[in-house]
């Protein structure tokens, strides 16, 4: 019964867990919309990646952890939104909620790509600080 057991965990890929801080949230109201991804193509929206492991908590809510993650590379990208209403408004092109996404790059005219957010997760216990900003 031990050597079947040990069989199934030989092909087993490594897990670990994320700890996403996030600092710098201008108020308590609404939501913080968090999306995990490992596809370039998906990011920030994460809208069509099947994969993406999204997450919604309360605006107050200052850390989460994403647990089971396979070994790879990853980028997070946070929404404050405020009035609950499921997207980031803006005004002329202008976010009008809060965003950030991990390793804080930074912001010119649009959200980074994900080269500039990636990440790579190969232990456990990961840990990545988000800074909201806010440009209105």
């Amino acid at each position: 019964m031990l050597a079947a057991a040990g069989l199934l965990l030989i092909g087993a890929a490594p897990v670990a867990s994320l700890d996403v801080g996030i600092d710098h949230v201008r108020s308590g109201k609404g939501l913080l919309r968090v999306c995990l991804t490992a596809d370039p193509e998906n990011f920030p929206s994460c809208v069509d990646d099947k994969d993406a492991v999204t997450r919604n908590v309360p605006a107050a809510t200052h850390g989460l952890r994403f647990t089971g993650l396979p070994y790879g590379t990853y980028a997070v990208a946070v929404i404050h939104d405020e009035n609950s209403n499921a997207k980031l408004d803006t005004f002329a092109g202008i976010p009008r909620e809060g965003f950030g996404f991990s390793r804080n790059p930074p912001i010119r005219f649009g959200a980074p790509r994900f080269a500039a957010a990636r990440f790579t997760v190969q232990s456990d216990a990961q840990r990545q600080q988000i800074g909201m900003r806010y440009m209105l």
